[in-house]
């Protein structure tokens, strides 16, 4: 199976998250450093609606000036234009495999798509 993950190394669950993909020998892994290679503004939308999120949903607010900005209050396309902007927004880790996509907090969620 293959698995793709919007990796921050920064993150503990984003690291704990990559660690039981790492141990699946099932799993053909890619991991997308997203704050160096950030998504593009379609794959972002993408990676929401497969997630059934929204944007404001996949937004990070912990140790981001998303308040300050009003980005909680903001539509969808404000909140994905100021993601693909400062991709510090986007909540991690998202993982998308053939099974769907999930933001996978906490990290135990990335089970359900494998």
């Amino acid at each position: 199976m293959k698995a793709t993950i919007w990796h921050n190394p920064k993150c503990g669950t984003s690291r704990k998250t990559l660690a039981i993909l790492e141990n699946l020998s099932k799993v053909d892994l890619t991991v997308v450093e997203y704050l160096k290679d950030p998504p593009s503004r379609e794959k972002l939308a993408q990676l929401f609606a497969d997630a059934g999120m929204t944007p404001v949903e996949g937004l990070r607010l912990r140790g981001t000036d998303a308040e300050e900005r009003g980005l909680p209050q903001a539509d969808a396309d404000t909140i994905l234009d100021a993601m693909v902007a400062d991709p510090i927004l986007i909540n991690r880790p998202l993982v998308e495999t053939e099974k769907g996509v999930a933001l996978c907090r906490p990290q135990d969620e990335v089970l359900k798509l494998l």
